[in-house]
């Protein structure tokens, strides 16, 4: 016999990458002077 499914549930969160980042981190004193835009154009 099969079992039932157990119920699913989906969640959604949105999570924003300056969220993630210490606003006194490193990487955002780097990215104030580091120009990295030209990447997506070389992929």
């Amino acid at each position: 016999m099969f079992k039932p499914k157990k119920e699913i549930q989906n969640e959604a969160e949105f999570v924003f990458i300056d969220d993630l980042v210490p606003q006194d981190h490193l990487l955002r004193k780097v990215d104030k002077y580091i120009d990295i835009s030209f990447i997506p154009s070389l992929l």
